[in-house]
């Protein structure tokens, strides 16, 4: 066999085309940063504000988000995890190998529309932030109502597409850094507001116990009672959207593109901090600064937007949680559109094609319903791609187990795979047909729809050629994977070895960053347990309004200066 030849063929590929290298794995304390990060958005003032608006109860907030988010933790550990830590594969390439170009290129439009809104959404998000400061009307139509709100959209967006075309990594990397401050300031917005909520309610600043806020929850915040005055969703349907919100990512299997640098499947609970503190705290935190604001304000909840929420809970701090909150998430789903589109236009770069996705996207967020209705957004979003992800697990897992031949249609070098397109197709008319029929909540369709793909693409594959063996193909894809695998060891060891930056100046500044989020929240307590009356309550929340934006202007210009020196690799 001839070595040098064989790895030609794979120096020759896009590094994306390639199962994950051992060399470039990770620990789980990797994924457990990468999904804080990710999952404590802009988006969560959004949705923690509309879980008040549809008329939750207190008790189907706090039980049912927690049995929610921990039934999506099991989905990643227990869905994609495995399939991405078998394959060391993204979805993209995987499907591509199982389905063939035109299902991937089907796929690859899918992606385009749903991570372009997703953008589009966020892009919306953080306007608010500015339009707030410029004091221009509040964006409650589906449609603008400002020539000025449009002119900040266009200005936010051109700096989105501008950082996803030239600064992914920065942006990933600066991700990071934002996931613990956004931590502290939810928590700490929700510690400000809740005062003024008990004043309103209870008549004192502070609940005595759980009986007392429960009571103010109750009467507040989640009264049972939605915008329109009618008894508002219950206990299920809080748990489905729980567990909904990201089956575009378990359940559709679009983090296998993350989970492949598992060591473990069992890094997949890694997935846990960011839906136990970035949705089921941040939901529950982000509803009571809404209820706060309204109280403040005198409006009712669904007349304000995450720039009101933000002001009246954080202050100056608020403007730079929902700038920069929607800003990273909006460029990481921009950047994944663009990937999907040059994949579609493979002529063309991929920074034509996130220009041109851009421009799309940025036109989009000018319409205020992109985020007024992240809710269904979501939701429908994951049943578009729920189907794709039920057909690669009834491949890889079910295929096996029942003496069908994974990888069949790639062995018989089809470039169409009918049984996956036709079962795409069924499972999306399935789905939006129950929807339509009114069958179950809208929130649990995926559910019904990923069992339904997985049946009727197994079916149609036996028709096709899954059932019989393919013994020269398999011999021949095991030593390709042989040779990968001697290829990639090589390569690991040509690479250079990093030194991490261990200085004394730089474990200072990390040390002073931590310690300004430490302040924020002592600032954050003084306000919920230091205010024994209205008048010092309203001190103390000027108090943390000025020094807790001192604060985060100390963390961000420490933190990121940390971040510079460990990658120049300084150890003086």
């Amino acid at each position: 066999m001839n070595t040098t030849e064989d790895f030609k063929q794979f120096a020759a590929l896009d590094e994306e085309q390639l199962p994950v290298a051992k060399h470039k794995l990770h620990d789980w304390t990797h994924f457990a940063g990468l999904y804080a990060a990710e999952h404590v958005a802009a988006t969560e003032f959004v949705i923690g504000a509309t879980f008040v608006a549809l008329g939750a109860k207190t008790m189907d907030i706090i039980l049912g988000l927690l049995i929610g988010n921990i039934l999506a933790v099991l989905s990643w550990r227990f869905i994609t995890s495995p399939i991405a830590v078998d394959t060391r594969l993204s979805l993209y390439t995987y499907l591509n190998k199982i389905a063939g170009d035109s299902m991937t290129q089907l796929y690859n439009w899918a992606n385009v529309v749903i991570f372009s809104v997703i953008s589009a959404a966020m892009i919306t998000v953080s306007a608010t932030a500015v339009r707030f400061a410029f004091d221009i009307p509040a964006q409650l139509n589906w449609y603008p109502t400002n020539a000025w709100f449009i002119l900040i959209v266009l200005a936010v967006g051109i700096v989105v597409v501008s950082i996803a075309l030239y600064g992914f990594n920065a942006v990933s990397e600066f991700s990071g850094i934002c996931a613990p401050w956004l931590f502290v300031m939810f928590t700490s917005g929700a510690m400000v507001l809740l005062p003024a909520l008990s004043l309103d309610v209870l008549d004192k600043t502070l609940p005595a116990g759980w009986a007392d806020f429960m009571t103010l929850g109750d009467q507040s915040i989640w009264t049972g009672i939605n915008s329109d005055g009618k008894p508002g969703i219950g206990l299920v349907e809080v748990i489905g959207f729980g567990w909904a919100a990201n089956t575009i990512t378990h359940f559709g299997l679009i983090d296998m593109a993350l989970l492949r640098f598992a060591k473990k499947k069992n890094y997949g609970y890694a997935t846990s901090t960011g839906m136990m503190f970035g949705h089921y705290v941040a939901w529950i935190a982000a509803g009571i600064m809404g209820a706060g604001a309204a109280v403040i304000l005198g409006k009712s909840i669904v007349e304000l937007d995450p720039g009101d929420v933000a002001y009246y809970a954080l202050g100056w701090s608020g403007f730079v949680i929902v700038i920069v909150a929607g800003w990273t998430t909006a460029i990481t789903n921009l950047y994944r559109a663009g990937l999907a589109a040059q994949a579609i236009f493979n002529k063309h770069s991929r920074k034509k094609t996130t220009i041109v996705v851009g421009f799309i996207t940025v036109a989009i967020a000018c319409f205020p319903f992109v985020f007024s209705q992240i809710l269904p957004l979501l939701t429908y979003a994951g049943l578009l791609v729920v189907p794709v992800g039920a057909i690669v697990f009834a491949e890889h897992q079910i295929f096996p187990r029942i003496g069908y031949t994974r990888y069949w249609s790639s062995y018989r070098k089809l470039t169409f795979s009918m049984p996956a397109v036709a079962a795409w197709g069924l499972g999306l008319i399935f789905g939006f047909g129950l929807n339509a029929l009114d069958v179950i909540s809208f929130y649990y369709l995926f559910i019904p729809t990923w069992f339904f793909t997985i049946a009727v693409y197994t079916l149609f594959a036996s028709r096709y050629g899954a059932k019989e063996t393919y013994t020269e193909e398999a011999a021949a894809e095991e030593l390709r994977n042989e040779t990968i695998e001697r290829f990639q060891e090589q390569q690991a060891k040509e690479e250079p070895v990093i030194s991490k930056d261990v200085s004394l100046f730089s474990k200072g500044l990390k040390f002073i960053a931590i310690s300004a989020l430490v302040a924020t929240l002592i600032l954050a307590c003084n306000v919920l347990f230091g205010s024994a009356s209205e008048a010092s309550y309203i001190e103390n929340r000027e108090l943390f309004y000025t020094y807790g934006f001192l604060c985060t202007l100390i963390y961000f210009v420490l933190a990121y200066w940390a971040l510079k020196r460990g990658k120049s690799n300084i150890t003086t």
